[in-house]
């Protein structure tokens, strides 16, 4: 006979309840509660699977594009300058 363990025992206590409430036992309810899941998923049409994480970051970087090109060149002079070491007159 097969087992399963419900590591989690905030959902073993949920499952306990449920089935306390329908006088049945947690396997029962766990059965039941799987038959109607699969018959909403048979039902309706098939999820849809998340997006990767490139289609997420590709529609990210599209709804928040980079600023236009400055033209300045981002050298040592202007890491000096960010990190307060120059004046900003010697970058121009």
């Amino acid at each position: 006979m097969a087992s399963l363990y419900i590591k989690d025992s905030v959902t073993a206590a949920r499952v306990g309840r449920v089935a306390e409430r329908l006088g049945t036992t947690k396997t029962d309810t766990i059965r039941r509660a799987l038959d109607a899941l699969e018959a909403e998923l048979s039902s309706s049409e098939p999820r849809k699977a998340e997006n990767s994480l490139i289609d997420r970051l590709d529609a990210w970087r599209a709804a928040h594009p980079l600023p236009s090109p400055t033209g300045h060149q981002a050298d040592k002079a202007f890491f000096d300058w960010l990190s307060g070491e120059e004046d900003v007159e010697d970058l121009r």
